[in-house]
């Protein structure tokens, strides 16, 4: 099997709305493919209609090899969907949630117990399987939402955004968690308004724009892509901002931005560095940092899309509109 994931073509409307205007999509087996892109863009319509939850108006998708339509009952028992929001039951404990969904997934009660206490042990959870998950923090729920999208071994994995609300630390564990999987062989498609976040997992990006595909690459091709560098200079002296801004404008050609007494601009060539350096030491201006680096992923987003990652004046249509296959 060349593909874990393959859509070609995949349309969706709500209404009046286009929640998909021709998607493609591969992803190879063990990898993760980040899909980018504002609120509206239609991420959350893709990995719906790759679950099955969703019916394409047109085009064509499969998972391990299996149509989306045709073979969308094999498709589930391939898949794993961890959603925005935490799926499990704040009443019941982290181990009889386990349970639950391991006998409804038809395994015997043993083997349902059994996987139970191997998941919550991986997932740190073994010292909180009794207790309600009412009382868990943020990222104890999202590690056990996670745990349960597992009880069956999926090989494919759909994660929507699946550290929205939690805080760096609890976000680092759950990046850990997704490392750990993909390499013990499981294939990931995660949507993230994070971009931090697809810089660190994806092996792939997509990004995507009022339900069209706009890009498509490696992390690192993509910036590399955007051509444009940023030069950072910190004075040591506050009151010499003002002039640094100034030369660096003039010599960048760009408008340079000051926060916290770091000036920034973007640059088109690298040899601007050896000026910069000459001209402010020319006017005496000593300075604690300087910095030429590459384009960084939110650059590379905002020159696509014109717009921040978590921009958008309405959240996408699957998220209000979505019915079973």
């Amino acid at each position: 099997m060349s593909h874990a994931i393959l859509a070609e073509g995949l349309s969706k409307r709500f209404g009046a709305t286009t929640a998909l205007a021709g998607v493609d999509l591969e992803v190879p087996p063990g990898t993760v493919l980040g899909l980018l892109g504002p609120n509206g863009a239609g991420k959350t319509t893709v990995v719906r209609v790759l679950a099955t939850l969703l019916r394409p108006d047109a085009g064509r998708a499969t998972v391990g090899g299996h149509d989306v339509r045709r073979d969308a009952h094999r498709v589930r028992q391939l898949i794993g969907l961890t959603g925005q929001y935490a799926s499990v039951d704040e009443q019941l404990t982290g181990t009889e949630n386990l349970l639950l969904i391991g006998r409804l997934l038809g395994m015997s009660r043993r083997d349902a117990r059994h996987r139970a206490r191997e998941l919550l042990e991986r997932f740190g959870l073994a010292a909180a399987g009794g207790r309600a998950v009412g009382t868990f923090s943020g990222g104890m729920r999202r590690r056990l939402d996670l745990a349960a999208s597992l009880v069956g071994r999926p090989p494919v994995l759909f994660l929507d955004e699946p550290t929205t609300g939690l805080d760096p630390r609890a976000r680092t564990e759950l990046w850990d968690l997704i490392r750990r999987l993909v390499a013990d062989g499981a294939t990931v498609l995660l949507t993230t308004q994070y971009l931090d976040e697809a810089d660190e997992l994806a092996d792939r990006l997509v990004v995507i724009d009022r339900g069209e595909v706009i890009a498509s690459g490696a992390p690192e091709e993509l910036k590399a892509r955007m051509g444009a560098r940023t030069l950072a200079v910190r004075p040591m002296e506050a009151d010499r901002v003002p002039l640094v801004r100034t030369v660096v404008t003039e010599l960048t050609g760009s408008e340079a931005t000051e926060k916290s007494g770091l000036v920034t601009a973007r640059v088109a060539d690298p040899a601007v560095l050896p000026a910069v350096v000459r001209r402010l030491d020319d006017a005496g201006v000593l300075v604690t940092e300087l910095a030429l680096r590459g384009s960084s992923l939110n650059e590379v987003f905002l020159t696509l899309t014109g717009r921040p990652a978590d921009a958008g004046t309405s959240g996408d249509p699957a998220d209000q509109e979505a019915a079973p296959a």
